[in-house]
């Protein structure tokens, strides 16, 4: 726990992997709301299979990120984590001339009772 998945769309060349998870790592844990930082697991997908809509001559893409945190953050503290997680992918994101390229984060509680941790 926590656990941050972004999901991009294949049409975005040159999305940074390596820059945008170096960058939402610090952002993250610079909130405070992760108490040890090598408990931040992260990852990019690369979505080469996608429909945006269904107009199949719009230049579309997406990048979508999913925080996952135990369960007990206030809806405020969900929505700053939300807010500086957009703000790194606006930064970092290509943007193709003429390609509408939409953003999404959701911030998701994972149960407590039933979320398994342990170590080899």
């Amino acid at each position: 726990m926590p656990h941050l998945i972004v999901e991009y769309s294949s049409n975005l060349e040159g999305f940074p992997e390596a820059h945008a998870l170096d960058a939402l790592n610090a952002t993250i844990i610079a909130t405070g709301q992760v108490q040890y930082e090598q408990d931040l697991k992260s990852r990019t997908i690369r979505t080469e299979q996608f429909v945006i809509g269904n107009d199949p001559t719009a230049l579309r893409g997406f990048v979508h990120a999913e925080l996952r945190l135990l369960a007990g953050r206030t809806p405020e503290v969900k929505r700053d984590l939300s807010e500086r997680i957009a703000a790194v992918l606006r930064e970092l994101t290509p943007h193709p001339e003429g390609m509408l390229v939409q953003l999404s984060v959701d911030i998701v509680d994972m149960d407590r009772a039933a979320y398994y941790k342990g170590t080899l």
